[in-house]
């Protein structure tokens, strides 16, 4: 696995006093580009974790008409190429000296992904790599697994995105001395299901009940055999399964559920949400039409048309897995980047004192 990558500009902002100071001498910056989001941190370290200093997210939609053409369209990745260029120049005025910066589904799946990371490194600076949906999967439980409830013996964590959904589930004990989560002692998937891919195929608008059934059958069927490989029903059957799930779904959902004036991250990182409380605002989304949903501060028209689909494919996992909460995230690959970053970083400093 590549450690992190070196932008262009690296050279220009490195810190003379890095050598041999381990994680504390760098600042560390994430992008997460998937099918729907691109997604900025910016960290420097603090004891054992960090201290975001800054940070950025624009609803992109590069995967917007993929399933149809198989390519990616003009007009979105110029989109992208913008809010790429305001990450450039985020870390650069951070004077950002590790990073590592992975595209997602979208760019994974696009006959011309890799001829628009092409595009990309010669418009802005930035280096991007593909990464495979395991080692997507791998980071985002990285991310989360500080929000682990210790009483469970399982841990099912689920990441909706906008071309595809990552489902992971493992044993909460196997932990190495890093932090890093022993996936060996688990399982996961990658679903060909997100909000983008779904909505195209359903719709955003408002949806009929049997439509929205039937966006749950479909999703249920590819968790069936997942479920059956790794034993989950069984889990939750006997109370050893805990849920967390990490995605702008869930965490929107939660906005609507508190009913915040506007989204806070504060509020919504590591709350509970019940699965009555998901079906029934579930319910009340599927029937209101775009501009209804728009309206809402937690929505907003971004996302008005998209989060029906997740609601489909969170209420598919609710239903299948009924422990009767989950486990709010808002985090992820990106933090998972950046704890492996700054591993890494404490792992070269140990090297060169043994030298």
């Amino acid at each position: 696995m590549v450690a992190y990558v070196k932008p262009r500009w690296r050279r220009d902002v490195e810190r003379k006093n890095g050598e041999g100071s381990g994680r504390h001498a760098y600042t560390f910056a994430a992008i997460d580009l998937g099918t729907n989001n691109c997604r900025l941190l910016v960290a420097r370290p603090s004891g054992d974790n960090f201290r975001v200093i800054d940070a950025f997210s624009r609803i992109v939609r590069l995967g917007e008409g993929m399933r149809e053409t198989g390519m990616l369209a003009d007009v979105a990745m110029t989109r992208t190429v913008d809010a790429l260029r305001i990450c450039a120049a985020k870390m650069r005025r951070r004077r950002v000296d590790r990073a590592r910066l992975v595209a997602t589904d979208a760019c994974r799946r696009a006959v011309n992904g890799a001829g628009f990371l092409e595009r990309v490194a010669a418009e802005t600076g930035l280096h991007l790599e593909i990464i495979s949906p395991e080692e997507e999967a791998r980071l985002a439980l990285r991310g989360c697994s500080p929000l682990f409830a210790p009483d469970k013996r399982r841990a099912l964590v689920f990441d909706i995105g906008g071309g595809s959904t990552e489902v992971m589930v493992l044993d909460t004990d196997g932990t190495e001395d890093n932090g890093d989560c022993a996936t060996k002692n688990g399982g996961w998937m990658s679903m060909p299901f997100g909000v983008v891919s779904l909505s195209e195929r359903y719709g955003g608008d408002a949806l009929s009940r049997e439509n929205y059934a039937a966006m749950i059958e479909d999703v249920d069927k590819r968790l069936a055999p997942f479920c059956a490989r790794n034993g989950i029903a069984g889990s939750a059957r006997n109370g050893e399964l805990q849920m967390l799930g990490a995605s702008g779904t869930v965490t929107t959902l939660t906005g609507v559920y508190l009913d915040l004036p506007r989204y806070d991250r504060s509020q919504v990182d590591g709350t509970y949400l019940g699965f009555s409380s998901i079906q029934q605002i579930s319910d009340r989304l599927r029937r209101m039409d775009c501009e209804e949903r728009a309206t809402h501060p937690c929505i907003g028209a971004d996302r008005a048309d998209l989060v029906v689909a997740g609601c489909a494919i969170l209420e598919a996992m609710c239903r299948r897995w009924p422990v009767g909460q989950l486990r709010v995230a808002d985090r992820g690959l990106r933090e998972g980047i950046l704890l492996d970053l700054m591993v890494a970083a404490d792992r070269e400093r140990v090297g060169r004192a043994k030298a």
